[in-house]
C-alpha cells in the first residue's frame, strides 16, 4: 500500500520508517527539508518538501494512489486540513490526524476524521502506570471521565443476573467474552463461569467497583 505521512518530526519519521519496514511504499511531506534527516539513510521512500495540505504537494506525494494518510505535523489546523483534503478530495480510505486539543479531536471524530489526541492519550498511559486501577483499564475516554475495564468477579456471581451485578457495583456491563465470542448482555443475562466481563465505570470509582465485584454478592431476601 502507498502511504503518505504529513510531517517529519519524531513521530512522523518513526511512523514512516515503520511503515516501510512492513513493506509499504511511503511518501513523507514536510515544509522543512532539513527534517528529512530524521529518516536516516536506510529510508528509501519519497521525500516531498511543501505544505501537506496543498493539493499539488499531495499529488506529488502520490495521494491519488494512496491507501492511507497520516497527518502528524506539529499543527492541529494543518493536520486536519490535510486529512480532510485527503478524505474529501482524493477519497483516501484510511486517514488519521494527530490533534493536541482534545476538544477539537472530539469534533473531528464526529465529522468522520479519526484522530489521535496526543495529550489525553499520553495522560491515560501515565495513569495506567501510576495508579493501581490504571493497570486494569482497557480504554478511557479523551476527558478521562469514563473507563472501560475487564472486571474480575467473585465466583459467587455465577448464576446471578447482569442487572444485579450492575446495581451492586454501580457500573454498566458493556459486553461479555463468552467462550471466545463477544456477547451484548440483556439485564436478565446470567453470569456464567469463565465469563470475561467488561464494564464501563466512572474513572474515580474503578477501585471501588473492582473491590465490590471481588466479593460474593449479598443473599437476596
Amino acid at each position: 500500500m502507498h502511504v503518505v505521512v504529513m510531517g517529519c518530526g519524531r513521530v512522523g519519521a518513526s511512523l514512516a520508517k515503520a511503515l516501510e519496514r512492513l513493506g509499504n511504499q511511503v511518501a513523507v511531506i514536510d515544509k522543512d527539508g532539513e527534517a528529512f534527516r530524521r529518516l536516516g539513510h536506510e529510508f528509501h521512500g519519497q521525500q516531498v518538501v511543501g505544505n501537506g495540505f496543498d493539493r499539488d504537494v499531495l499529488v506529488t506525494a502520490g495521494i491519488e494512489r494512496a491507501g492511507a494518510l497520516a497527518a502528524v505535523s506539529s499543527g492541529d489546523n494543518s493536520n486536519i486540513i490535510s486529512a480532510r483534503v485527503a478524505r474529501e478530495t482524493f477519497g483516501v480510505r484510511h486517514v488519521v490526524a494527530r490533534i493536541y486539543d482534545h476538544k477539537r479531536a472530539a469534533v473531528y471524530e464526529r465529522l468522520g476524521i479519526p484522530t489521535v489526541a496526543t495529550v489525553p492519550w499520553a495522560t491515560d498511559r501515565f495513569l495506567r502506570m501510576l495508579l493501581p486501577e490504571g493497570s486494569a483499564t482497557a480504554w478511557r475516554d479523551p476527558s478521562g471521565a469514563v473507563a472501560i475495564l475487564q472486571l474480575p468477579v467473585n465466583d459467587g456471581w455465577v448464576g446471578r443476573s447482569i442487572s444485579e451485578l450492575q446495581q451492586a457495583t454501580g457500573c454498566r456491563v458493556a459486553f461479555i467474552m463468552r467462550f471466545g465470542t463477544g456477547v451484548l448482555p440483556e439485564p436478565g443475562t446470567v453470569v456464567q463461569a469463565e465469563d470475561e466481563i467488561y464494564v464501563a465505570a466512572l474513572s474515580g470509582t474503578v477501585t471501588e467497583v473492582t473491590a465490590t465485584a471481588a466479593q460474593a454478592p449479598e443473599e437476596s431476601h
